[in-house]
């Protein structure tokens, strides 16, 4: 989200539609059905810096990185540091103890990331022949970051967009999601089949993500201050403040176990939201053309089904 906007770019309002494998800790995703080969994608809407870091990474720029670009070695070309909250399971999240799935994070003393986007830059490092670190940081914070030299790649759930793609490059995607509705059980919006049966309702997404930008597709409706984490979009719509809130389509049906009063809107085929294809992509600096080739190598070596086994065991393992 660095860069702003969303984090992922656009898709169907109630599924991935993309032909490639297409937060709060609490989700357990189930049903999850698009993946592929090309590189996969992830949903993407990231929330704020945790306690005890900021928007930026406490480590100095390294000057290495100039001196490599071009030449296909990243950064100090021995540690890779890899950007990201460390707070949006099962894309990434903080552990307290290391495991054969976790990497250390650099500016959090005894802490350890897990989650999707960390096996994928498992991966990436090896392919580089690098050892990787996670560097904790607000999602807003990860582009100035990465330009500045603080991290050498993000691996956070970030879509490449128009915008961002001004400032940085962007990798093939790893993981593809789509942007759906969710409201109470009791709510008149339940039997919702359009965006035009919200006419008027108070909507509520993330904060520079897809989901909040999306909103505006609603006719006539109160589009509410986004928030700034997935947990405090959900407080939102249990505490009624917000009539409606966009989501993770991929992640939704862990979100209505957790919530027996919550209920996904099924809208009809061509009366969701447009342009809601949400894919996950690493970003580096601009001019390291041939680091990005060795990246997208790594990213299309993980078939399909190595893709599904990882993302299924993120779901398992993720943090309650």
């Amino acid at each position: 989200m660095a860069g702003n906007t969303n984090n992922h770019t656009n898709g169907q309002s109630s599924s991935s539609t993309g032909s490639e494998f297409s937060r709060r800790g609490f989700l357990k995703l189930s049903g999850l059905t698009a993946f592929s080969v090309a590189g996969a994608s992830f949903l993407t809407a990231c929330g704020p810096a945790a306690q005890g870091t900021s928007s930026s990474s406490t480590g100095s720029s390294d000057s290495s990185s100039d001196s490599n670009a071009g030449s296909g070695v990243l950064g100090d070309g021995k540690t890779m540091r890899v950007g990201m909250e460390a707070a949006y399971a099962p894309y990434n999240w903080q552990a307290s103890s290391e495991s054969d799935t976790t990497i250390p994070i650099e500016n959090v003393d005894g802490a350890y990331a897990d989650g999707y986007d960390v096996q994928i830059a498992k991966k990436i490092a090896k392919a580089l022949n690098m050892e990787p670190v996670a560097v904790k940081m607000s999602f807003t914070g990860l582009i100035d970051a990465l330009n500045n030299g603080q991290i050498d790649i993000i691996c956070a759930g970030m879509s490449k967009t128009a915008e961002r793609a001004q400032s940085i490059d962007f990798s093939d995607p790893y993981l593809e999601d789509g942007v759906t509705i969710v409201v109470k059980k009791d709510s008149k919006y339940a039997s919702a089949t359009s965006l035009d049966d919200f006419s008027g309702a108070s909507v509520l997404g993330q904060k520079d993500t897809l989901y909040d930008d999306v909103i505006d597709q609603i006719p006539s409706v109160n589009h509410l201050t986004p928030v700034s984490t997935v947990p405090n979009v959900v407080d939102h719509l249990e505490n009624g403040t917000a009539d409606a809130i966009t989501f993770s389509s991929l992640s939704v049906s862990g979100l209505l176990k957790q919530y027996s009063d919550l209920v996904e809107v099924k809208l009809a085929d061509g009366k969701g939201f447009k342009d809601a294809t949400n894919p996950d992509n690493a970003g580096l600096a601009k001019g390291q053309d041939a680091v990005m080739e060795k990246v997208n190598a790594a990213i299309k070596a993980v078939s399909d089904d190595e893709r599904k086994k990882i993302w299924t065991d993120c779901m398992d393992r993720q943090p309650e």
